[in-house]
């Protein structure tokens, strides 16, 4: 496993992490034996980066709940992320992150589910927010009090960002990056290098699209993916998604030589981000991590970014044959 700071911060991590979104029950059912090996699987793979959140699973919180019992005995040997800002969005009433006691308030039931007196890095939970102030203000106190070492926001938008880091003390961002999604290049790493934020990737696999073990006769049912039938707009970009990975079939077999290629792009940025895609069984957690061994040359990264230019009507006919 190769191993990288993050940021400016003081965590050195493996380059390939573990979402724990998957072991909450909102991808599909999950025991909780399994849900406990899986997480050990992937410590004992070298992993050292577990991200989860707490409104992540069905019922809320159960992702924490359940990385917090897998790493008893281990916690002092990994990094935790976690996010607050979500809390009740799915059952229709959230916690309204006002004043600085609510940021405390979420933190320290965190902590709590995690069974853990101290949390690595913590980041707000909401993409969009237009005034960050009351999570500076909450997470500074907090990170003055020990309670986390280090914060920063999980966004796609740049704008947003530059809010948050409107003091310069922003240390890490968690972005949706992968051969799907590379919008990120443009701007949004950029800014990350100029002012040292350290870069953790969400949907690195693109929610399991780049195992090409889907197609588009593929229905999802879990209430993750099925929001991508949602509209006829979502329906078109999630079968020009498909279409792509089609196109990488052409070079690469799906399963794993896909799911390899795809995890090293995403870690052979020049940013060094930190991946963290997710796992629902300890053998998948064991192949996420050995990818980490290697990153690819830039040659083969534009070659993988070749394979998925697409003319501007491919996957418009799957669209219209629903």
């Amino acid at each position: 496993m190769l191993y990288r700071q993050l940021g400016t911060t003081d965590l050195m991590l493996s380059a390939i992490g573990m979402g724990t979104w998957n072991i909450g029950n909102q991808w599909g059912q999950i025991d909780e034996s399994t849900a406990l090996a899986t997480v050990r699987s992937a410590y004992d793979s070298g992993v050292n980066i577990f991200d989860t959140a707490e409104s992540y699973g069905i019922p809320a919180g159960l992702s924490e709940e359940r990385l917090g019992k897998a790493l008893i005995g281990i916690r002092d040997q990994v990094h935790m992320v976690t996010k607050i800002g979500r809390w009740g969005r799915r059952t229709g009433q959230t916690v309204p992150m006002t004043t600085v006691d609510m940021i405390r308030l979420c933190t320290h039931a965190s902590l709590h589910r995690l069974k853990t007196d101290y949390i690595d890095v913590m980041l707000c939970h909401e993409g969009k927010i237009e005034d960050p102030s009351i999570y500076l203000e909450g997470f500074e106190q907090l990170k003055d009090a020990g309670t986390i070492r280090a914060y920063g926001i999980s966004t796609d938008r740049l704008d947003v960002l530059q809010r948050f880091n409107t003091h310069n003390t922003c240390s890490v961002v968690e972005v949706d990056y992968s051969l799907l999604s590379r919008n990120p290049e443009q701007e949004f790493l950029p800014y990350c290098q100029a002012h040292g934020i350290g870069v953790l990737v969400r949907g690195p696999l693109h929610k399991g699209l780049l195992s090409g073990k889907y197609s588009s006769e593929t229905q999802f049912t879990d209430t993750v993916r099925s929001e991508w039938y949602e509209s006829d707009r979502s329906r078109e970009k999630l079968n020009r998604k498909l279409a792509k990975v089609e196109q990488l079939k052409t070079a690469l077999q799906p399963g794993s030589e896909m799911v390899s290629k795809a995890l090293r792009f995403v870690i052979s940025h020049p940013m060094q981000p930190v991946a963290i895609p997710g796992a629902k069984s300890p053998e998948q957690a064991q192949a996420n991590a050995a990818v980490g061994d290697a990153l690819l040359t830039p040659k083969e990264c534009e070659d993988l970014i070749q394979l998925t230019k697409l003319p501007k009507t491919a996957g418009k006919t799957a669209v219209a044959a629903r």
